[in-house]
């Protein structure tokens, strides 16, 4: 069996949750060898280049960005498409009937020459034969903003990588010379993902913030801003398998991603791997039960509960053993397998498969 994994062509310009998750998805599946009796063989397809009817099966990762065009593309080769669209889990029925709306004005207005972005997305996840969510608020924001039936949908979270469950902070405090307790936020630095709102919140109390992650040009005005606050330490951005990174999750005292949205954020899975409490915006998809001792939910815009939250967390830290428990079963080993089983049901033993 033949997969090919395609997004958007600019995927990799730059690092970020969606980029790992291709990553550790293609090296885990190929890692599984074989799926219902039958060879597996995944690998990063090139539109460019390679034909998507080469594929016996093609798996696209976010309903954005012209993913539309892959996924027509795919099916009117007659190839079977997996989406994982990534849909914000702030999605609903009337968020969704709005957009309906104005994807008709816009229509309607243009002699049917504009298309908005909702109008593409329902287009690849109505054009999908499976739909992966990672979580069950994205599937319900599928199901009630792009109204796609829940048959068609699997759940299935992402994996964490092992150096996260065996981190220690020891490396990143000779590196950093941060001897005590600090809040750490990774990921990229920008008005959506909120590092100002939180280093505003976290003012006069103490408590170093720590950013890690990359400032596009446009952005770097906006990161200024927050470095010129002496309570703040801003060192880049780290790749995934840097042990600097692990460390760092694993030194904090409390890490903290008060964004505008998230699907289901690496940097909080990643964060608990290392036993390190989070308090992450209440906009996620992420569902873990039993976590309220270490996985605190508020929302972006509300400083004044984020510092309250990580302040609580700081001061009365759980136990590491007790949170790194709460995402013990999310391997990428297990994902994969998940996911395999989606490729052998749209393709059933004796359907031919490409060469």
């Amino acid at each position: 069996m033949r997969v090919g994994i395609l997004s958007y062509p600019m995927l990799f310009q730059r690092e970020g949750g969606l980029q790992i998750q291709v990553r550790e998805t293609i090296a885990a599946l190929n890692g599984l060898g074989r799926v219902d009796g039958r060879g597996l063989e995944v690998e990063l397809a090139d539109p460019n280049r390679d034909r998507l009817d080469s594929y016996d099966l093609v798996h696209v990762f976010a309903a954005v960005n012209g993913n539309h065009r892959v996924v027509e593309a795919a099916r009117d080769m007659g190839v079977p498409v997996v989406l994982s669209p990534l849909v914000s889990p702030g999605w609903n029925r009337s968020s969704g009937l709005r957009a309906r709306m104005v994807d008709r004005l816009a229509g309607r207005l243009t002699a049917w020459n504009v298309q908005t972005s909702y109008a593409q997305m329902k287009s690849a996840l109505q054009l999908s034969q499976l739909v992966i969510a990672l979580g069950e608020a994205e599937r319900a924001a599928i199901m009630d903003g792009f109204q796609i039936e829940a048959g068609k949908i699997r759940v299935f979270p992402n994996g964490i990588a092992p150096q996260f469950f065996g981190a220690d902070g020891e490396l990143f405090r000779r590196h950093s010379g941060i001897g005590g307790p600090f809040v750490l936020m990774v990921g990229g630095i920008s008005p959506y993902k909120n590092q100002l709102g939180l280093v505003q919140a976290l003012a006069g109390s103490e408590l170093p913030v720590v950013l890690i992650g990359r400032a596009a040009r446009e952005f770097l005005p906006y990161l200024r801003n927050i470095t010129d606050k002496p309570w703040v330490r801003w060192l880049g951005e780290l790749a995934h398998d840097d042990p600097l990174l692990a460390s760092a999750y694993a030194a904090a005292a409390v890490v903290a991603l008060p964004s505008q949205g998230e699907v289901l954020p690496l940097s909080v899975l990643e964060a608990l791997a290392a036993g390190t409490p989070v308090v992450v915006t209440k906009e996620n998809a992420l569902h873990l039960p039993n976590s309220a001792f270490a996985l605190k939910e508020v929302a972006w815009s509300d400083g004044p509960a984020q510092r309250a939250a990580i302040l609580a967390l700081a001061a009365a830290q759980p136990p590491r053993d007790k949170v790194r428990a709460l995402v013990a079963h999310y391997t990428w080993q297990r994902v994969a397998t998940q996911i395999a089983g989606c490729y052998a049901e749209l393709l059933p033993e004796g359907v031919a498969c490409a060469v």
